[in-house]
């Protein structure tokens, strides 16, 4: 028997002026984000690590390349 595991947070895909996806104070992975989500989509981030970027660490301390599709998601919110 297998428990749900908590999403660490739940939104929608946005983009920026710069062309950065989104969620939140989340940076998502560019190419991942590009090859298989749609702006607006809803994702459960599913971990995050520290933005060590420059460019882009004001405006997203966190970024994560481990999220996947609420609509496909065994996550909770």
């Amino acid at each position: 028997m297998s428990k749900d595991k908590k999403a660490i947070y739940t939104g929608k895909i946005e983009q920026d002026a710069d062309g950065n996806y989104f969620c939140d104070i989340y940076l998502l992975d560019y190419r991942k984000v590009a090859s298989g989500f749609s702006l607006g989509e809803e994702i459960h981030i599913n971990s995050v690590e520290e933005n060590q970027s420059d460019k882009s660490n004001g405006k997203y301390p966190f970024k994560s390349k481990n999220f996947v599709s609420a609509s496909k998601s065994k996550f909770i919110k």
